[in-house]
């Protein structure tokens, strides 16, 4: 990922954001970025004009015998020749910011969509999906933003050798301002093809990522079964359709390429050839042919870059609206309009669709059998019921979300591990009265970390592959203790360890809990026996 220290700067983008709208967004998020841009664009690419302009009247100089015009319009040269220089050195810092500003912003606004989105996200798009947008699709969007620079000098110094041609040869002039333009114009029927065929590529990434993440998570599952086979032909055939897909795209390319060389070819060989006429005529004098020349060989330049450009505008556009997609999402949770507080202490709960009440500042046991998971979410406000729960004698979803989530933290069992070291992965965001060590100790969980090389420093892999089941669920059962939470919901905290184990960890959780709202959904007597309250129901269909 791109560093997450790059000022993210303001972008207010409507509830559903278009990709011509975001893209314009952003480019206006940074004016100054791109006034250097343009700016430093067209000061490189002025002075590549202005050379044939130097060179041929320094030739005219040289036929007329002027010793004193040679330098003058010699030194012209040189100078630039340096202010090209200096221009491009500028112009390449400035286009790789505006680089880093498209790629960088788009990067971290999805991602931070997507963490708010939350548990949301798996319901509303797919793994494929935004891996391809954090990876593949930034990529596009930057290099939009980083040719907008040269594109711009390019149009300028179009504009300033048409007029010096205008002002030599009208003739030659108007050739020039109606054949490059016929030029750009001439590629516009090769974009549509193009951008189809990188829409359709880009579904076929995000299937094939998609496919792969599936396979690295149930890898372990795959192997039991002996379903590599099938799932390595499946990848196959899906990375086949990648590998044709591009090859459309890069037939397209081609076609926009073999365009660039071609158009502006043309119409540098319908200037030299009637400059060549005019010198003969003796209309022109051998300085202004070589200036006509030059010229019309630098038109290649802003052909290319327009071609250059819509290309990449062309792939910027399906980039951006797959990031549009993904930012016009929504969560299914609603922030209220008028949060209500949380009282301040331990807190009770209420679920008014199964009648559990849960005492404030107690362990309570519960034994709802496989509505656990139902009746936490509706405690927790991970789903919202035509009833909702009662938290602190609130209505769960009159409680903003980030206060409900900081107070009401819900533990399930088979909770994911990212990739990351341990300590961090353990330690919540904003630490409480709980050490990590006693977290990690009531959790019976410090022979774990006792056999780990680096201790709690080491770096546990994605899914907290390198322990146990038991084990990880011991981990899972630390980080949840550590949050420290008003209100704690367990669901199976111990249902993968030993009976010797269970005991252990449900006496210190209980000692360590004294005085907080606990609940616990389990059938185990060991539960039951450090209880202080135990519910035992049928939840209503």
């Amino acid at each position: 990922m791109l560093s997450a220290t790059y000022p993210l700067p303001r972008l207010r983008l409507p509830a559903k954001p278009t990709a011509w709208r975001y893209l314009v967004r952003m480019m206006l998020a940074r004016p100054g970025l791109l006034a250097v841009s343009a700016i430093s664009g067209a000061l490189w690419s002025l002075p590549i004009a202005l050379l044939p302009v130097a060179i041929g009247r320094g030739i005219d100089a040289i036929g007329r015998g002027d010793g004193d015009s040679v330098w003058l319009w010699g030194l012209a040269a040189a100078g630039l020749g340096i202010a090209q220089t200096l221009a491009g050195t500028v112009q390449h810092f400035a286009s790789y910011g505006c680089w880093i500003h498209g790629a960088g912003v788009t990067q971290r606004l999805a991602t931070e969509h997507a963490a708010k989105l939350g548990a949301n996200l798996r319901d509303t798009t797919t793994t494929g999906d935004v891996v391809a947008i954090t990876t593949s699709d930034i990529n596009p969007i930057g290099d939009s933003f980083e040719v907008l620079g040269r594109a711009f000098g390019s149009l300028i110094a179009f504009i300033v050798c048409a007029t010096a041609l205008l002002t030599t040869s009208p003739l030659l002039g108007m050739v020039a301002l109606i054949g490059v333009p016929l030029a750009v114009v001439g590629i516009g029927p090769l974009l549509k093809p193009l951008e189809k065929r990188q829409t359709k590529q880009r579904e076929e990434k995000t299937e094939v990522n998609a496919l792969a993440a599936d396979i690295v998570s149930g890898l372990r599952i795959l192997r039991g079964v002996g379903g590599e086979k099938q799932f390595l032909d499946r990848f196959r055939r899906s990375s086949q359709k990648v590998r044709a897909a591009g090859v459309q795209v890069g037939r397209s390319e081609a076609w926009l390429s073999a365009a660039e060389v071609a158009l502006p070819g043309l119409v540098t060989v319908v200037i030299t050839w009637l400059g060549a006429q005019l010198a003969i005529n003796g209309t022109i004098g051998v300085g202004e042919l070589i200036t006509f020349y030059g010229v019309s060989v630098f038109l290649v330049i802003p052909v290319t870059t327009a071609t250059e450009f819509a290309g990449v505008l062309s792939a910027a556009l399906v980039s951006a609206r797959k990031v549009c997609k993904l930012l016009s999402t929504e969560r299914t949770l609603a922030e209220p309009e008028h949060p209500v507080p949380l009282p301040e202490g331990p807190l009770d709960l209420y679920d008014e669709t199964s009648g559990i009440k849960v005492e404030a500042g107690k362990l309570t046991v519960i034994d709802v059998g496989a509505d656990a998971e139902a009746v936490a979410s509706r405690m927790a406000r991970f789903t919202d019921p035509s009833e909702p729960a009662l938290v602190g004698g609130v209505p769960v979803d009159r409680v903003a979300l980030d206060e409900l989530r900081r107070r009401v933290v819900f533990a399930h069992n088979q909770d994911i591990w990212f990739s990351g070291v341990l300590r961090e992965q353990v330690s919540p965001t904003e630490p409480g009265d709980v050490e990590i060590t006693e977290a990690l100790y009531s959790a019976d969980a410090e022979d774990i970390v006792d056999a780990l090389p680096h201790g709690v420093d080491e770096v546990i892999g994605e899914r907290g592959r390198e322990v146990s089941g038991g084990q990880r669920q011991r981990l899972n059962l630390a980080r949840a203790l550590a949050t420290d939470a008003d209100v704690l919901l367990l669901d199976e905290p111990t249902s993968a360890v030993d009976a010797h184990t269970e005991a252990r960890i449900t006496e210190r959780v209980a000692k360590l809990r004294r005085g907080k709202t606990t609940v616990v959904f389990s059938q185990s007597p060991l539960w039951t026996h450090v209880a202080d309250v135990v519910v035992s129901t049928k939840v209503p269909a």
